[in-house]
């Protein structure tokens, strides 16, 4: 595939609003993570909460998209100079040239949950419930395009835990086809009650901070974030600091409903597509943020995978333990760090891993580590089987 410009980036997770807390907290080795207290949650779980969420409305004008997501979505944009970022590429562009591709699992469905405590004697849910603004999926790409009035296409991924690492290959392909010149991409996805009791009752939760890759891993810890990128196509002049889009691969296990194939099938076809796409050989990948939630089998598939294509040259490891499980905001999440990494030449550690499974032959990092990168890879993987791989680099 052609490069693609990774002009401008943001996150916001449990780590911090914007790039310079999440770089802060990366270098050292900190975790989001806290004893859940959300709503009127009762489990013994740790999640990665983005405080304040709940008294910051939107603004009158979208008062139709006002829920938690659409709220994160909100402050997720208005950070490290994003919106400017958009602003100008729709002056240059035109609102019709600018696209928004974004991964979300569970949207606004909190809303719907809050809502439902409020139905009136005859069942009827509320007046002020909005289901088209809220719980909708496509509910975050309608504010967001809203939000910076753009004309051109607009789309939700919602693959899981694949969702927003799924969304750089829709806004690649709409850019290559030459509907559009740039395109908004990335994830929102944030806590709701459904994600926390039903992974509670798969079994899925930790009682502790998560521990990726870990002998004594026990599941995972459920967070929240947004993240974007802008995508643009790459002029003929590019700095050497640059961050680009090299490859994208993806893939489908078609194995089980939640269970990823135990030999890491998918997951192996998505990596040697991504470096197949990019037009690179595994050895000339510096560092692989991998997809590591924290659960027995999942980690177990992703280790054989990564083995697979890589050996124990490459090294990896997983950031969940610092930001949680973000769910359909996962990949975006991991796209942005594996960009900070790329341009602050950092391996972050993996934080509350204590000590890796050595079933794993992996060059799995504990300890973050300083050291010039080029190209790194980046793991998301999701429920059923749905698999993305991403490639960034350096343009010099």
């Amino acid at each position: 595939m052609e490069p693609l410009l990774i002009s401008h980036f943001t996150v916001t997770s449990c780590l911090g609003s914007g790039l310079a807390p999440t770089l802060d907290a990366l270098r050292l080795g900190s975790s989001g993570l806290a004893p859940c207290r959300f709503e009127a949650v009762d489990l013994e779980t740790y999640v990665g909460e983005v405080a304040g969420l709940e008294d910051r409305p939107l603004a009158a004008g979208w008062s139709e998209f006002d829920c938690r997501n659409n709220r994160l979505a909100r402050q997720g944009l208005e950070q490290d100079g994003f919106a400017e970022a958009v602003r100008d590429a729709v002056r240059r562009l035109g609102p019709g040239r600018v696209g928004v591709f974004l991964g979300t699992s569970t949207s606004g469905i909190l809303q719907t949950e809050l809502a439902y405590r409020r139905r009136g004697p005859d069942g009827r849910m509320p007046e002020d419930f909005h289901y088209r603004g809220t719980h909708n999926t496509f509910s975050v790409a309608a504010f967001v395009r809203s939000y910076f009035r753009l004309e051109g296409p607009a789309l939700v991924v919602s693959s899981a835990c694949s969702s927003s690492a799924k969304a750089y290959g829709s806004a690649a392909r709409m850019i290559r086809c030459g509907l559009i010149d740039a395109a908004l991409v990335g994830g929102v996805d944030s806590l709701c009650l459904t994600t926390l009791y039903g992974f509670h009752a798969l079994e899925l939760l930790s009682r502790q901070p998560c521990r990726p890759f870990d002998g004594e891993r026990d599941g995972i810890s459920v967070g929240e974030a947004a993240a974007f990128s802008l995508l643009e196509r790459l002029p003929r002049e590019v700095e050497a600091d640059a961050l680009l889009l090299l490859g994208i691969g993806e893939s489908s296990d078609a194995y089980h409903m939640s269970a990823p194939h135990p030999e890491g099938v998918g997951a192996r076809r998505a990596m040697e597509s991504a470096l197949a796409a990019a037009g690179i050989l595994p050895r000339e990948i510096d560092y692989v943020n991998l997809h590591g939630t924290g659960t027995r089998s999942n980690d177990a598939a992703e280790a054989k995978a990564v083995w697979e294509v890589f050996g124990e040259r490459v090294s990896c490891n997983s950031t969940k333990g610092a930001t949680g499980h973000a769910l359909g905001a996962a990949g975006a999440v991991e796209a942005a760090i594996s960009l900070l990494a790329l341009r602050h030449g950092l391996i972050p550690g993996s934080v509350g891993t204590r000590c890796v499974d050595p079933a794993f032959a992996l060059d799995y990092r504990l300890d973050g580590e300083s050291r010039p990168m080029r190209r790194v890879l980046s793991n998301s993987f999701g429920f059923g089987g749905s698999n993305c791989s991403l490639v960034f680099g350096r343009a010099g």
